[in-house]
């Protein structure tokens, strides 16, 4: 999982897992293939983590809404409760920079990138686009667990919008003082769920 992670350098880091102990390894095998099969269908997120949580989208390298597996280049267009940022027309985007399989462990990198549905270049996101989430699933024996590993979280604070400067900055701070935890704890926790 090492190589599937990348190392924090700067600003904040984030760990949020959720696990589920089978009753044999058969059990496991198949449960992981259930659990990979729900993180790599973006457009659940929101049913999985429950109706407090953000809203997720997702889409293809020019942006146009699809319903698939999600595949590297990617984008998701995500719409957290409260208000949204102006270059990202109301939301904020990530775009999956790699999807990785070995070893009973699958991993989907995302970075804060532009909106690919308007010819804005800076970042439509609340962090800076030197953050990453990586989202891993991995089975050990016959346990199960998935979990969400920010890194170099710090705000977006190089908008072009004004508005969007100060908006990033609020959304950035609550999501470092614990927000972003709630919400990655209750996708994991679906993810998981039995």
């Amino acid at each position: 999982m090492v190589d599937m992670v990348p190392k924090n350098e700067t600003g904040m880091q984030t760990n949020t897992e959720s696990s589920l102990e089978l009753n044999d390894e058969t059990q496991a095998k198949e449960f992981y293939e259930v659990v990979k099969n729900r993180l790599l269908q973006v457009n659940e997120w929101h049913d999985l983590a429950g109706k407090a949580s953000a809203r997720f989208q997702l889409s293809d390298k020019n942006g146009t809404p699809v319903s698939r597996w999600a595949q590297a280049g990617d984008h998701i267009r995500i719409d957290i409760p409260g208000p949204g940022s102006a270059t990202g027309d109301g939301d904020d985007w990530v775009q999956i920079e790699e999807i990785q399989e070995e070893n009973n462990c699958v991993s989907v990198r995302v970075r804060p990138a532009t909106n690919p549905l308007n010819e804005k270049q800076d970042v439509a996101h609340f962090f800076s686009d030197e953050a990453s989430s990586s989202f891993v699933v991995r089975r050990e024996l016959n346990k199960v667990t998935a979990g969400v590993y920010g890194r170099n979280e710090k705000p977006n604070t190089q908008a072009e919008d004004f508005k969007d400067k100060i908006r990033n900055t609020v959304v950035a701070a609550g999501a470092i003082a614990g927000m972003s935890k709630i919400q990655w704890k209750s996708l994991v926790d679906g993810l998981t769920k039995k």
